[in-house]
């Protein structure tokens, strides 16, 4: 078994919380993003909140270390657009395996600067792999339902350069999160394993879809059980829920999920709700509770949080963590 591995067989582990919430406070403005090194790029930058980790590569160690002294065992790398697909929209395409690769070694320094001090408790980096703004299981045009703005070979090909960068970078697993689309997503786990395969390395997988209204399914439609069948083909270390609902919401979907997969089961939702302004108001406290039920019906095994979520809700969710012994699952990564 892989360190992660070992540690699950022994504790719930913590996940970090929401990396561009925690940036946003920085109010970093279009010189902040562009640094030195961009100052004179022709196109906007401001929000390629990626990008930091090459401009601001402090503030973004920053928010790891927090995460870290929270209590979180995983922190997630600053790369949740980090594709050729997703830096398109700021002519950043090139830059791609550089912004993976140095997102992933500023994690793992924290993370190794960490578990140097407390080596009973090691910390890891898991390299966070996004959706995109395409999909392939959709058209984005009304009136041509057969268009597609993506194919299965342009996704893998995307996915699997931020991969190898990621693996480059010293990452201890992959999270292919936030999925609304599992086609989408299974060009990433395709991906993924050609690299593992290439390299003869065993990375471990997480994976993590969303759902995203009360139907219980996910964007492109599929409900719990028909999304874990279609990614049961695969070797994986967790799967769970993230995003677009808050932890009461997302309950008995996770429960759902739990009683189906021999797999660990993971869940990182949002604090609460957004309000009118796109804020999220649910505090620690109040979102600590909520996850307590969760361990209450013994449905997960990493828990941590999504958009809206701060190092004082992962605080109280860690010490949360503490007081239950894990789900019970099979081992079946690889």
């Amino acid at each position: 078994m892989s360190r992660i591995e070992e540690a699950l067989q022994k504790r719930i582990l913590v996940l970090d919380g929401a990396m561009g919430t925690m940036l946003q406070r920085f109010k970093f403005e279009e010189e902040d993003f562009r640094g030195e090194r961009f100052k004179d790029f022709a196109h906007p930058l401001k929000g390629n909140n990626d990008l930091l980790s090459i401009t601001q590569p402090e503030a973004v160690k920053s928010v790891h270390k927090e995460y870290f002294e929270a209590g979180a065992d995983i922190v997630e790398t600053n790369t949740f657009s980090g594709t050729t697909i997703g830096m398109a929209d700021y002519h950043m395409e090139d830059l791609v395996y550089e912004l993976n690769y140095q997102s992933a070694k500023i994690a793992k320094e924290v993370a190794d600067e960490i578990s140097a001090k407390e080596p009973e408790k090691p910390r890891f980096v898991a390299g966070s792999i996004g959706p995109t703004n395409r999909t392939a299981s959709m058209s984005p045009d009304v009136n041509d339902p057969g268009y597609r703005a993506v194919t299965f070979d342009g996704l893998k090909t995307a996915y699997k350069q931020q991969v190898e960068a990621l693996i480059d970078g010293g990452v201890d697993l992959l999270l292919v999160e936030t999925i609304f689309d599992t086609l989408n997503a299974k060009a990433a786990l395709f991906a993924i394993e050609e690299v593992k395969e290439e390299r003869a390395v065993t990375t471990p997988v997480m994976v993590s879809g969303t759902i995203t209204d009360a139907s219980g399914r996910t964007l492109s439609g599929q409900t719990v059980e028909a999304f874990l069948i279609s990614i049961s083909h695969i070797p994986i270390l967790s799967v769970g829920f993230n995003c677009a609902l808050g932890a009461d919401q997302l309950q008995p979907y996770l429960k759902r999920l739990a009683q189906n997969t021999e797999a660990a089961v993971s869940a990182h939702p949002n604090a609460g709700l957004p309000n009118a302004f796109g804020e999220y108001d649910q505090t620690p406290a109040q979102m600590q509770e909520l996850i307590r039920s969760y361990m209450d019906e013994h449905l997960v095994n990493i828990i941590g949080g999504c958009c809206g979520t701060t190092p004082d809700h992962i605080k109280l969710i860690a010490e949360l963590a503490t007081e239950y012994k894990p789900r019970t699952f099979a081992e079946v990564s690889k």
